[in-house]
């Protein structure tokens, strides 16, 4: 059945207050880039058969049916964001990782360092390689091997937005559960690593934080001393998507009398304490977080790839999506927090406002490869299954 967007109460509040958004924007002296402009626009055009379609005919039974032009952007469609996931999903499970067990690894940073990638993806692909090769390292040592003839292989989806539609620069990392040794005859063979440990979790965390400090530090952009440490941004103040940016990674109002506050929200059951939640599996330190504790085994696939669809989800869910009795949109947690918020509530303009925030820059990859799993690598591991009883891929 065919998808019908202007259905949808997303569709119809993008619909209504876009153009609004827009003349505020104009009205305080600034404009949106134009990427962001193109997202709505494009969007708005998405899935409606008097923009252009495909007409397509069943050889056997003589069917027609008329299929839509989707928009294909990267922002926050949900049509085009499912499916990307699916189309994601299933090429990392079927084409690119190895019948071998795979470990996802999530690391966030502290608010400034958000801002920073957002504002500035060239540093997203340096922080991204400094990342990957203090945990690659990690799992070489830990495997009693070193980096000469030891290699790792991952894929990193970087994902952009938070559960409550905030802006949250993170990177979701699917590395292969231990590496590869090369041997005299130039094969591979394989040697599984045991999960991090919570200890070895805090120290790999406190290692990637100081050597991104350190870098951030010798490009100018971090400035530290003996007391405190700031970042060094050349922000401007008639830049809408910088202050757009930066209140949606703070969780707070952008548009409108209230600009600045936090978002309203609702909590709706009781808060609890850290001690009784979460995974010890979980390195903390200095705003930096890194999660290791979802894992797949060897045959998992269809856990592998409902994982890789955890990863690569569209940015905004319309099941979670509602209007208040005063107007309101009311967005519901995917999991609730642990002081008992269960839903944020916006304006309809602060709602678009966090939407143009979601919205990444052109020709920005969101998806890299990493050791035996990049292009350019020169040992190609087989993503067929492996007899059982052999060590090697």
């Amino acid at each position: 059945e065919r998808h019908r967007p202007e259905q949808t109460l997303l569709y119809q509040l993008i619909e209504r207050y876009w153009p609004e958004f827009q003349s505020y924007i104009s009205d305080t002296g600034r404009c949106l880039p134009r990427h962001v402009a193109r997202e709505f626009n494009e969007y708005l055009e998405c899935g409606r058969l008097e923009n252009g379609f495909l007409r397509v005919r069943c050889e056997d039974c003589h069917r027609e049916h008329l299929v839509a032009f989707s928009c294909k952007r990267r922002g926050f469609c949900p049509s085009c964001g499912a499916r990307r996931m699916a189309e994601t999903a299933a090429l990392l499970a079927d084409d690119v990782l190895p019948y071998k067990p795979i470990r996802q690894w999530v690391l966030s940073f502290p608010y400034p360092l958000r801002f920073l990638l957002a504002h500035n993806p060239q540093v997203v692909t340096t922080v991204l390689g400094i990342i990957n090769r203090s945990i690659s390292t990690h799992l070489i040592k830990k495997a009693g091997l070193d980096k000469t003839t030891a290699q790792t292989g991952a894929v990193t989806l970087i994902q952009r937005f938070g559960s409550a539609l905030n802006l949250n620069v993170h990177f979701h990392m699917l590395f292969i559960d231990g590496v590869y040794q090369e041997k005299h005859n130039g094969k591979l063979r394989f040697h599984r690593v045991n999960a991090a440990t919570n200890s070895e979790l805090n120290t790999l965390v406190g290692t990637i934080s100081q050597r991104v400090a350190g870098h951030l530090e010798r490009q100018g952009l971090l400035v530290r001393d003996d007391e405190s440490s700031y970042l060094t941004l050349d922000l401007q103040d008639d830049d809408s998507m910088q202050q757009l940016q930066g209140h949606s990674i703070t969780y707070r109002i952008a548009v409108g009398p209230k600009q600045g506050r936090k978002v309203f929200t609702l909590q709706t059951i009781p808060s609890w304490e850290d001690d009784d939640f979460g995974s010890n599996q979980v390195g903390k330190i200095a705003g930096f977080s890194l999660h290791a504790g979802v894992a797949t085994k060897t045959r998992e696939r269809k856990k592998l790839e409902r994982l890789c669809r955890y990863i690569s989800r569209p940015a905004v869910s319309e099941k979670r999506l509602a209007l208040t009795s005063q107007g309101k949109v009311r967005y519901a947690l995917k999991t609730p927090y642990k002081d008992g918020t269960t839903h944020v509530v916006f304006e309809p303009l602060d709602f678009i406002a966090k939407l143009a925030a979601l919205v990444p820059s052109p020709r920005a990859n969101l998806t890299r490869y990493h050791g035996v799993l990049a292009p350019n690598s020169k040992h190609r591991v087989n993503v067929t299954p492996a007899k059982r009883g052999k060590g090697s891929s």
